[in-house]
């Protein structure tokens, strides 16, 4: 029998994030500075470390879903190797890359069994992507989500929306989901360390709302208790877009997530 993990707020952590790397092949200017500094790689866990730390929270303290992030999950080596581990617990089990070497890797995710990508994705203009990303790569980004989704993977688009950096491209990215079976969620810009965050760049939840309701009538869809997105849909469309209104409407009382650095240590929030 399993032993919830029930934190002095009393939230029961059912929600584990793995980073299993800190690198990553972009440098995203709200994520990270471009001169910053990674562990070595014998500072990482190791691929037994992270499996058995894995398995030991699933089995032991009732976690039901993991999700492995980085940095940039797919510059590791193994990571095909560990998702083919991971796969075989009881979770429901999620990966988050930014899709730059997706089409190395994608024939071997879905041979061992991954089936839910989260992709990171802030525009459809090339020379914007270079600015933001800090490198080149937004055709190889953009044909990679797509034949991800071609072939059957449960695709989650983030769009982390800026004022006067990309939130011109709003409407496009909700437009994607009336005919393809995506799902698009827009992230408040956050504050991070050397991002050159200010409360006049977040472009807020009410704001999206209110952008898209002026093209497109929209439904509010059932969210998960724990759920940190705010879930709609455009009547009669496939997929569904949504939220994460981390600046202006925080949702910390109902957060069920962990966190584990790629180094093994534990966080209970992004922001610890």
């Amino acid at each position: 029998m399993s032993i919830p993990l029930t934190d002095r707020h009393d939230r029961t952590h059912r929600s584990l994030r793995i980073s299993i790397v800190d690198k990553c092949d972009l440098r995203c200017t709200y994520c990270m500075p471009e001169d910053q500094h990674f562990l070595k790689r014998e500072e990482l866990m190791t691929r037994e470390e992270i499996v058995t730390i894995a398995r030991l929270f699933v089995e032991r303290y009732g976690i039901t879903k993991i999700r492995l992030t980085g940095g940039e999950p797919l510059v590791r080596p193994d990571a095909v190797d560990i998702v083919r581990d991971l796969v075989r617990l009881p979770v429901k089990l999620g990966l988050t890359t930014n899709a730059l070497t997706l089409h190395k890797h994608l024939d071997g995710l879905i041979d061992v069994g991954l089936r839910s990508l989260n992709v990171s994705l802030d525009t459809f203009d090339a020379e914007r992507f270079r600015k933001i990303t800090r490198r080149d790569g937004y055709d190889v980004v953009w044909a990679n989500i797509q034949e991800a989704h071609r072939r059957g993977l449960r695709v989650k688009l983030n769009m982390v929306v800026m004022r006067g950096v990309n939130d011109d491209e709003l409407l496009r990215f909700v437009e994607l989901t009336r005919d393809h079976d995506i799902h698009v969620r827009f992230i408040e810009f956050m504050p991070f360390a050397g991002n050159h965050w200010g409360r006049e760049r977040v472009y807020t939840y009410a704001e999206m709302l209110g952008h898209i309701g002026s093209v497109h009538s929209f439904e509010k869809l059932d969210d998960d208790p724990h759920s940190t997105a705010k879930a709609y849909r455009v009547p009669g469309w496939k997929g569904t877009f949504a939220v994460i209104s981390t600046v202006t409407e925080p949702f910390c009382g109902t957060c069920d997530r962990l966190r584990l650095t790629a180094e093994g240590r534990m966080r209970n929030c992004l922001f610890a």
